[in-house]
């Protein structure tokens, strides 16, 4: 059992670094700099740990500016103010963020300003062959553990959510970060910090601390207990090269506005 808990738990958090790392905070915002060699690299390394749920990084960073620019409004890409549940949100999401990514629709010029884009790589990783064969791959590795260590099938139960990992993990910020939780910041959306201590999103959940100051690479440090585990890894990336942190996404926030807490 232990092997599979494992396997989620890699898969959770891999998945979720190179979502918030290279296509939120890279793609999206531009928190950083790094050389189109290492770019590259990322696109690559985003596949492999996001497997059959492989996101773009033009067309996450396309739609995710579209978020912040029209943030629950109708032109919202997602916002439980304008979708009755969950899954119509996850819906409307990903046939937004599909047009995108085909063409499908004309995108204002300053959401696609320096987006990431290696459109011949996206077509590959997306394709139905390739995600298929991920979650194969992932079927094969429960398989071979219940067999072989004769585990309960009640295992089986977690495939769905690797198969949908990405899309899981932007439904968790983008519907209950949206409705649960506190804030700290006056904003004019409805953004909540959805966990006092992020040991879930690595740094996403403070979600009312970036739509308030949406350029600062580190999502938490507001309030003491607000730690952003994927700042800390960007300052070590920054130190050895990897990538530049810009001088103006690492700045301390030193006024704070009203604190309200919210429930749903």
């Amino acid at each position: 059992m232990y092997i599979i808990i494992a396997f989620f738990i890699f898969h959770w958090y891999s998945s979720l670094f190179f979502q918030t790392f290279f296509l939120h905070r890279y793609a999206a915002h531009a928190m950083f700099t790094m050389s189109k060699t290492t770019e590259k690299i990322f696109f690559v390394l985003t596949y492999i740990f996001q497997g059959s749920n492989y996101l773009s990084a033009y067309g996450y960073g396309i739609m995710h500016r579209m978020h912040h620019a029209f943030a629950d409004t109708e032109e919202d890409p997602h916002s439980p103010k304008y979708s009755p549940t969950l899954f119509a949100m996850m819906w409307q999401t990903k046939n937004i963020y599909t047009d995108i990514c085909k063409g499908k629709v004309v995108v204002d010029p300053k959401f696609t300003k320096n987006v990431p884009e290696w459109h011949s790589f996206d077509k590959f990783a997306s394709n139905w062959v390739s995600r298929i064969g991920w979650g194969l791959f992932y079927v094969a590795v429960y398989v071979y553990c219940y067999t072989t260590y004769d585990l309960s099938p009640f295992i089986f139960l977690l495939l769905p959510i690797h198969f949908l990992m990405s899309p899981v993990h932007g439904a968790i910020i983008n519907w209950f970060a949206h409705i649960y939780g506190y804030r700290n910041f006056e904003v004019n959306d409805t953004s909540t910090n959805f966990l006092p201590f992020d040991f879930l999103m690595m740094g996403e959940s403070y979600h009312n601390n970036h739509h308030a100051r949406g350029s600062r690479a580190n999502f938490g440090g507001i309030r003491w207990h607000e730690i952003d585990p994927t700042y800390l890894i960007i300052v070590v990336l920054d130190k050895v090269g990897v990538i530049k942190l810009k001088q103006n996404s690492d700045k301390k926030t030193t006024s704070v506005g009203k604190k309200t807490a919210v429930a749903g």
